[in-house]
């Protein structure tokens, strides 16, 4: 097999991956109520900027996941895609100590690859933190389960499917 013929079948394995992800997510949302809403965009949606280039809509309204670690239990931060997360507030929060998680965990545990973690359809179901600027905001988007793939919902729609708790989490900018 040549190079190329095994990059092809990488590239293969890792779209039917996603696509299994992006089902995942699909059955989770319908499976509480909510609509699928789920669009899938070529260009990529691996970064707040690039979803919200490809959906049309401000950065703040990207709904972004980051994932830390408190000891073996994953905790999920849902974030406007116009804030930077302060981990500290993140503590605060749940009462445990954090750390950013690693790529090959997040996989592991969540089930969805870093740029296409959503806030449902975890393997491991993580405590969840929304920030509160997110309910400022009539309508979000949020990843749906593949770095290309995106769902639109509201605040208080993420707010009852991941099972999280509205927080405080934004770090604040000097001046």
């Amino acid at each position: 097999m040549s190079q190329r013929d095994s990059q092809r079948d990488n590239q293969g394995a890792q779209a039917a991956e996603a696509g299994g992800s992006v089902e995942r997510v699909r059955q989770a949302l319908l499976a509480a109520g909510h609509p699928d809403t789920i669009r899938g965009f070529p260009e990529g949606t691996r970064s707040a900027t690039e979803a919200a280039a490809a959906v049309g809509c401000d950065v703040a309204q990207i709904a972004k996941s980051i994932v830390f670690r408190a000891g073996e239990r994953p905790v999920l931060v849902i974030a406007s895609g116009a804030n930077r997360v302060d981990p500290v507030k993140v503590e605060a929060a749940i009462g445990l100590r954090v750390e950013p998680a690693k790529g090959r965990w997040v996989r592991e545990v969540t089930g969805f690859a870093i740029g296409g973690v959503s806030p449902v359809g975890h393997l491991t179901p993580p405590l969840v933190l929304l920030d509160e600027d997110l309910f400022r905001l009539p309508r979000l988007w949020a990843a749906a389960g593949s770095p290309s793939h995106v769902f639109e919902t509201g605040a208080e729609a993420l707010l009852r499917l991941s099972g999280g708790q509205r927080a405080l989490i934004r770090e604040e900018t000097p001046g």
